[in-house]
């Protein structure tokens, strides 16, 4: 006979205990470079920069202020500067001053320019290298404030008469100060003329900083159009400065050479002090 087929359900052990799950691994913190922005002093880079800047345009005006107020050395000055201009056929200042009075909407638009473009451009300059060409920026800044502060040393030393003060020339600014924010006393607001002197002439910071924007761009870019714009802004500067009576030629030369010596000698310096990493 056939056994019938045990059909009871045999009892299933009991499941073994999971073994208990490894600790997921704690994640890792970040360095410290990399956690937040470097700071020096609890003020970020950019706060930084600011606060050099500003500093500078402190010290700017006020060495400016400070400079000699002596109408007849300026005077003087002025005198030796056109007399050189003269032997070398630079003396344009007359002719282009008489064609600015003789045109009153490039003499009003002249006013404008000269009145709010170094800052504006200077500015906007400023922040596109700190902002996309960071690597450029330290010798471009730092070439700034060394003309400046060597053209600060130089109103201190030779206060000049611009032409609107030497006699025979045309105050622009002046003549077109009912439809713009500047009054008679060059390119303050109307008055804050007391606040800066007049005598700080020679050299042209106007241009000088116009250069350093063209020769800051030039080193940025290789784009042919962008460079041609740039250096056009300081070629229309010293038309500007020159035919408002601001700035003698030689003015303008000497702006454009201070600046230049900034540039090539913080060239040189970050070449030096490179494999030191002395930051600028």
């Amino acid at each position: 006979m056939t056994e019938p087929a045990d059909t009871s359900v045999k009892a299933e052990a009991p499941d073994a205990p999971a073994p208990a799950a490894a600790p997921a691994p704690a994640p890792a913190s970040p360095p410290a470079a990399e956690s937040a922005p470097a700071t020096r002093g609890g003020f970020s880079p950019a706060a930084r920069e600011l606060a050099l800047l500003a500093g500078l345009y402190v010290l700017y005006s006020l060495v400016r202020s400070l400079a000699s107020d002596s109408m007849a050395i300026a005077t003087g000055n002025a005198r030796d500067i056109l007399a050189v201009e003269r032997v070398l056929r630079l003396d344009v200042e007359q002719a282009w001053n008489a064609f600015f009075v003789d045109h009153h909407a490039l003499a009003v638009a002249s006013s404008f320019y000269y009145a709010s473009a170094h800052f504006l451009v200077t500015a906007g300059v400023l922040i596109w290298l700190w902002r996309t060409r960071r690597p450029l920026y330290g010798l471009a800044r730092t070439a700034l404030a060394g003309a400046t502060i060597v053209a600060l040393a130089m109103y201190l030393l030779v206060p000049t008469a611009p032409p609107r003060l030497y006699g025979g020339y045309v105050d622009v600014l002046a003549y077109t100060s009912d439809v713009g924010w500047w009054g008679h006393d060059a390119s303050s607001p109307k008055g804050l003329g007391g606040m800066t002197n007049e005598l700080a002439a020679m050299p042209s910071m106007h241009v000088g900083w116009a250069v350093w924007c063209a020769v800051a761009v030039a080193a940025a870019t290789r784009h042919l159009l962008v460079r041609i714009v740039a250096w056009l802004y300081p070629a229309a500067t010293s038309v500007v400065v020159i035919g408002t009576g601001n700035h003698w030629t030689l003015d303008v030369l000497a702006g454009a050479a201070v600046v230049a010596a900034a540039w090539w000698t913080m060239r040189i310096l970050i070449r030096r002090l490179a494999p030191l990493r002395w930051p600028l």
